[in-house]
Parts: C-alpha cells; structure tokens; sequence
C-alpha cells in the first residue's frame, strides 16, 4: 500500500455549500432493502432538507440545506433512515462543488469504453491511509483501479475478460465495507441536475 501524499480534490463541502448528493449504500439492489424514492424524499423533507430530488432508483439524492442549517450531519440522516426503515443504509454526502472537481478530473480520458467495459467510481466514507500502487490490475485482468483520491477510487471493469466480476469485492478488502460504487453514466447525469 502506497501512503497517500498528495489529495487531487477535494471533496469535503465548505461552509458556504448548500447543496449536496447523498449516495446510500445497499439499498434496491438485487431485491434487497427495497425503498421507494418518495419514502426516501420524506425522510430528507421531515430532516429539513429542501429542493430533494432522487436520481435513478439506487440511493442517489440531490438536496439543499435551509437557511439555518450549515452542515449535513450524516449520523443524523443514518438514525432518521434507520428509524423509519428499519435497517442500516450506510450514506455518503458529498457537496457539489467538490462533486463538480471530481467530475473534472475526467480519470477515465485514458481510457476506451467498449460495450463490455464498466467505469466504476467508488466513495469511500472515511479517508484511507493508504493506496495500493496505481494502476492495480486484479490477476485475472479483468479489474484495475487507475485512479483513487482520498474520497474516491476509479476503477474499470473488462466483461470481455469475466462474466461474473469480483471487483467491488476487491475493493471491500483494500478499504473495507464503508464504500457505495456508481457507474460513472450515472454520475454524468448526475453532473447535468446540479
């Protein structure tokens, strides 16, 4: 593992930053923990949380703080969507300007995206202290991680090389389970509502 020395953007909001993404983890996702859009709007509204808008159905919400907020609290927004669902849905909130710097990095330029590759981005909850050496190709060479920051990595997935990818699984093992991943497609549209 690589220390990590230098931070290519930032991702933390500043004090003036309203608006935010949330991305949970977990939910929708191959029949389990189902929670439809406007629940999940509901609860962001009873948190005070205005201009709420939800992207795709995977967890991906836009959102504004009011006036008198300054931060999102992301404890609180865990218990408030663990006390009305029911169970953990592990979030990771992001400001949109430091989406937006994330965005422009473009760590997938280098690369050719064919109808069987997959560029991955995956949030990481808590700052790592560490990086493997990059580029890391898994051994079958189906996976590589060719970017990573202190809040994200970027990965690609070749489906022309294995049918049934363990990628997100590698990176549980490099930075443990508090990651939620996202096609970067769906981040580009992401980019196009905020």
């Amino acid at each position: 593992m690589k220390a990590i020395t230098h931070i290519h953007t930032q991702m933390k909001s500043t004090s003036s930053e309203k608006k935010y993404i949330a991305f949970l983890r977990g939910i929708n996702v191959g029949g389990h923990h189902k929670v439809p859009m406007a629940q999940l709007k509901e609860i962001f509204s009873g948190l005070g949380y205005v201009n709420i808008r939800t992207i795709l159905n995977s967890g991906n919400i836009i959102f504004e703080l009011p006036e008198n907020q300054n931060n999102v609290i992301v404890q609180t927004l865990e218990k408030a969507l663990f006390d009305v669902l029911g169970f953990s849905v592990p979030v990771i909130c992001i400001g949109a300007n430091a989406f937006k710097g994330m965005m422009k990095l473009q760590p997938f330029k280098n690369e050719l995206l064919t109808k069987n590759t997959r560029w991955y981005v995956s949030f990481l909850k808590n700052t790592p202290t560490a990086h493997p050496e990059l580029p890391w190709v898994s051994g079958d060479g189906s996976f590589r991680v060719i970017h990573a920051t202190h809040s994200a990595v970027f990965s690609v997935l070749n489906l022309d090389v294995v049918q049934t990818p363990k990628g997100m699984e590698m990176l549980e093992k490099m930075y443990g389970k508090e990651i939620t991943t996202r096609n970067w497609n769906t981040l580009e549209k992401l980019e196009n509502l905020i």
